[in-house]
């Protein structure tokens, strides 16, 4: 199971979160990834934790202000990045440049739909993996593969239907190893989480909870 810690633009210690994280991944032996802010890309990836860019932009060097240059991302310490966020929606032509802009960069990627059809429509343009997030349920208090199980089930076939290669993601509302237990249950490689951590006063306990159930 891959565990992708999101920080958002949460009020939080983006170094300590990636320390712990890279501890709790090394005891655990469970691939935790964190993605940080832009700006603080660079000082997540020297804790030595793997580190992913929120975003990035379908663009290439040029004149391009306030875009989020993967090759950027690459030079800071990015192994990967997420694109069509329910916080950060794209055309499914600007996802498509992104994962161009990405591979160029030797980007991994993972993209984020929100339903069965959406699932497909990005599954076909070849990305790493696929992460289901009903919007919501993001940032609350029950997850997806309990509040919604189908979704997560249905996305999973909806992704094999075009790839069998392609792993899914459940994101929403993973807070517990219950909630991680749960979504590997239902066929989920991996966890798309946020606030559980990044606003949690002991995110080391959390980490250490989340990852118990698969490690």
């Amino acid at each position: 199971m891959f565990v992708l810690l999101n920080l958002k633009a949460y009020d939080c210690d983006p170094v300590a979160i990636a320390e712990v994280a890279q501890e709790v991944s090394e005891d655990s032996g469970t691939r935790i990834a964190v993605a940080p802010q832009s700006a603080r890309l660079e000082s997540v990836a020297d804790t030595g934790v793997e580190t992913w860019a929120q975003h990035v932009s379908p663009v290439d060097h040029g004149s391009h202000t306030g875009s989020a240059l993967a090759e950027s991302a690459a030079a800071a310490g990015a192994s990967g990045t997420l694109l069509n966020h329910s916080e950060k929606r794209r055309r499914l032509a600007d996802i498509d440049g992104g994962l161009q802009a990405a591979e160029r960069a030797g980007l991994e990627t993972v993209v984020c739909a929100n339903n069965r059809e959406q699932c497909k429509a990005v599954a076909a343009l070849g990305p790493e993996a696929v992460a289901i997030e009903p919007p919501a349920l993001i940032g609350g208090q029950q997850s997806v593969s309990t509040a919604d199980p189908d979704v997560v089930t249905e996305a999973v076939k909806a992704v094999d239907e075009i790839d069998d290669s392609i792993p899914v993601l459940c994101g929403a509302g993973i807070s517990t190893g219950e909630d991680v237990e749960s979504a590997r249950g239902l066929g989920a490689s991996g966890v798309l989480l946020a606030s559980g951590v990044a606003k949690a006063d002991e995110p080391e306990s959390i980490l250490q909870d989340l990852v118990a159930p698969i490690s």
